[in-house]
């Protein structure tokens, strides 16, 4: 009896044990190999080690849970309890999320920081509002142009199939007079494949990623711009935490967004490098053609986004300009 008595105990105690872990699915939009979803998986093995296993959280990449426009409405609703997402896809539901879309307002690892300084409290307090915890944010390697022929002039774009994976990238291309055509980053390869797209601006990492190099010759490193992608955890979840689980959490959180940021900035060169390697031509574009580009894109973007974004964009803006 009294074995018996001790056995109970010990299956009740595995039973609170199993009860007590909690397990979560972060879902994403990236490729496994990606620097981002790496960070992901860096997170939340930190995570499991921090609470000693008792929060497990499994990163489901490659758009594999939910494409990547409906992530934020699957964790606003608690359908996963974590995702990321890439900000400026969401602008035209509130301007603030495409402040780092805009071409030549940051155009550097340094001025990105700056402008996440100065978004972060507008970010964090609108999440907040919408059940939604911002975690960490990590910036993409600098905005550059990929296409199948060589441009001088923006001029050589008009009428090119344009992928365009937010509202700022769609009205470049309305801009340039190209052709949009919404493309997320998983389905990119296929869209070169079948020649959907010819042209367009992103970083060497999606680039890469999407193998660009076996499609389309030529990237213009034009650094126009870094956006970034934001981690976000469902409210209610987090609230469910104990203290010292939630603590543990936001201190990965913490780690992720410093170490996502340095790896962004050393990927970089090593994108353009592995895309040079795989036949592209790495063209630094000549001052004319970016002062034409900063001039029919950048200038006209920034005076419409403020013009959409009001007073609190205004103030954000100011606030980056003057750190």
């Amino acid at each position: 009896m009294f074995k018996r008595s001790l056995a109970a105990l010990a299956l009740g105690g595995l039973a609170l044990g199993v009860a007590a872990q909690t397990k979560w699915d972060l879902a994403s939009a990236y490729p496994p190999n990606n620097f981002h979803t790496e960070n992901l998986v860096q997170f939340g093995k930190d995570v499991a080690e921090a609470t000693g296993g008792k929060l497990q959280i499994t990163v489901h990449s490659n758009a594999s849970l939910f494409k990547a426009p409906e992530i934020k409405r699957a964790v606003q609703g608690n359908q996963v309890q974590l995702g990321e997402i890439l900000l400026v896809n969401y602008q035209n539901e509130w301007q603030l999320f495409g402040v780092d879309g805009l071409p030549f307002l940051a155009t550097s690892y340094a001025e990105a920081r700056k402008l996440h300084v100065a978004q972060k409290p507008v970010l964090q307090k609108r999440l907040a509002d919408q059940g939604m915890v911002l975690l960490y944010t990590v910036a993409w390697p600098p905005q550059g142009l990929f296409s199948k022929k060589p441009i001088s002039s923006l001029d050589d774009l008009k009428g090119s199939k344009w992928r365009a994976y937010s509202p700022s990238t769609s009205r470049i291309a309305e801009l340039i007079g190209a052709q949009p055509v919404t493309v997320q980053a998983a389905e990119l390869s296929q869209a070169l494949a079948t020649g959907v797209v010819e042209s367009f601006m992103t970083s060497g990492a999606t680039g890469y990623d999407s193998k660009v190099f076996e499609h389309l010759k030529y990237y213009y490193n034009f650094q126009a711009w870094l956006p970034k992608n934001a981690v976000i955890m469902n409210k209610r979840a987090f609230d469910a935490l104990d203290k010292a689980t939630q603590d543990a959490v936001l201190k990965a959180a913490a780690a992720a967004e410093e170490r996502g940021w340095k790896v962004s900035e050393e990927k970089d060169r090593e994108y353009l490098d592995l895309l040079k390697k795989n036949g592209m031509e790495i063209v630094e574009p000549s001052p004319q053609l970016k002062e034409q580009l900063r001039k029919q894109v950048g200038e006209p973007m920034l005076k419409e986004w403020l013009e959409k974004a009001g007073p609190e964009g205004k103030a954000v803006v100011e606030a980056f300009q003057k750190s």
